[in-house]
């Protein structure tokens, strides 16, 4: 059958696929940095359920895809220092990020990460790869509706202009 027939994982990863993972890997560990410290900055309690369920979602990808890779004989990006704890009231208030601006920042992560979920979707050849990107693009669009529904609740969220009235057309 091939060299890409049977089972997937017994396969070999190709290029991108690999890139793919690796990329992914390393963005998960990012965000499990930057959402701690988000967390620590973040004082409403929705908002902290929401940054808790990001960071278990980029621990759970890091698990899954640093195996991957090492399965494969890569290695994987180092792994980053947990963040030590901090009281939201020690953080000076010119230093501290706000509740919206946090709310924006993971809607915007959340955006970005499932545009790169297609991506590696589009290029996978082994379907085990395409299913697990598949899967964590699930995760991101209902995690996405969350945040979108809590930015709405909250009024954090601004809309860009709105178009409630079309101009009438100038006749020549």
């Amino acid at each position: 059958m091939g060299i890409l027939g049977g089972n997937p994982k017994d396969e070999p990863m190709h290029y991108g696929e690999i890139f793919a993972v690796w990329q992914a890997s390393t963005t998960a560990r990012s965000a499990i940095s930057c959402y701690q410290a988000y967390f620590y900055h973040a004082g409403d309690k929705d908002l902290k359920n929401i940054l808790d369920d990001l960071i278990d979602q980029a621990k759970l990808e890091v698990k899954e895809l640093d195996t991957l890779l090492t399965h494969n004989g890569i290695t994987p990006a180092p792994i980053m220092p947990e963040r030590p704890p901090v009281k939201l009231e020690d953080i000076p208030a010119g230093a501290r990020f706000t509740d919206p601006e946090i709310a924006v920042k993971i809607a915007a992560d959340t955006s970005i990460g499932l545009v790169a979920c297609s991506q590696a979707m589009g290029q996978s050849l082994r379907v085990d790869i395409g299913a697990l990107f598949g899967k964590y693009h699930i995760t991101k669009a209902a995690l996405g509706v969350r945040i979108m529904d809590m930015s709405k609740e909250k009024g954090w969220l601004v809309p860009p202009p709105l178009q409630l009235k079309r101009p009438e057309p100038v006749k020549a």
